[in-house]
């Protein structure tokens, strides 16, 4: 499961070059920022689970 500030990965890597994306935003869409070139996306809760492929860094927080 994945929370916010997380840094996941992705199934499909970004046109930068990266493929580390960190969580910003939770709701019933989720906002991830590119770790590489700082563009965020946002995208609904279901496919954003269908695509995340693992957790690599978790937030240690609240």
């Amino acid at each position: 499961m994945f929370r916010l500030n997380d840094i996941v990965e992705m199934k499909k890597q970004h046109p930068c070059g990266t493929n580390r994306w960190k969580v910003i935003r939770m709701g019933m869409d989720i906002r991830i920022k590119c770790e590489g070139c700082d563009h965020s996306v946002m995208i609904p809760r279901r496919e954003f689970a269908r695509k995340m492929k693992k957790v690599l860094v978790r937030h240690e927080g609240e």
